[in-house]
């Protein structure tokens, strides 16, 4: 699971990218201008940004030039088809370029590319002891057997073991789980938390997912 910023004013298309995106088991928060985006990316962790260059408060491409670092990558996604402008995204640190109007799955198979690219933090293939997780195609094997996990499960594993040996405080979960504006029921991360541990014990995972009462949760291989 990845987590993606959609940077779009037109609320429709960015719902129909949101749900597409979603089905392939990522979180995608949406913001309708520059400025959203920037307050956005200084509140929350994204491993990728779609972007729309035509925003209320200004054009995409400027706003890119000024990021500083150029994390995390960004695809544009835009009605401006000329090659002139495509190569003036590319030139300005855009990661890959897509015109409207598009196909779905191109869309996921050019961010699933650009969220494999050296430097990207979602490329490294995640191990402990007899548990392996592939970020790339959200793949889980327990004890050499291929798991299915839901996508807030398989989203939870990932964190954990990304922190393994190490406390996850409960607002980490949240922010990684979760939409920015969706409600977070009271018992929502402990159900969730529940139904892994319980799918990591049925599938003979030697981890112990342990709570941290009143911080969060961790994971580590279990002691022999």
């Amino acid at each position: 699971m990845a987590r993606i910023l959609i940077v779009e004013d037109n609320a429709r298309l960015a719902e129909l990218v949101s749900t597409g995106l979603r089905e392939q088991g990522h979180v995608c928060d949406q913001v309708p201008t520059l400025a959203a985006a920037t307050d956005a990316l200084a509140s929350f962790a994204f491993d990728g940004i779609i972007l729309d260059l035509g925003l209320p408060d200004g054009d995409g491409i400027d706003w890119l030039r000024r990021r500083a670092g150029g994390e995390p990558p960004a695809l544009i996604l835009t009605a401006r088809d000329a090659l002139e402008d495509r190569v003036k995204g590319l030139d300005a640190g855009a990661d890959d370029y897509l015109a409207k109007p598009f196909a779905m799955d191109e869309l996921a198979a050019r961010l699933r590319a650009m969220l494999r690219r050296p430097g990207s933090r979602r490329q490294t293939r995640l191990q402990l002891a007899n548990v392996a997780f592939d970020p790339a195609t959200h793949a889980v094997v327990i004890a050499s057997n291929p798991q299915e996990l839901t996508r807030r499960e398989g989203a939870l594993l990932e964190l954990l073991l990304r922190h393994a040996g190490e406390v996850v405080r409960r607002g980490l979960i949240e922010d990684g789980l979760y939409k920015f504006d969706e409600a977070v029921t009271p018992n929502a991360v402990e159900a969730i938390v529940s139904r892994l541990r319980r799918r990591l014990d049925d599938a003979g995972a030697e981890l112990d997912l342990h709570t941290v009462r009143g911080v969060g949760y961790m994971l580590r291989e279990r002691a022999t």
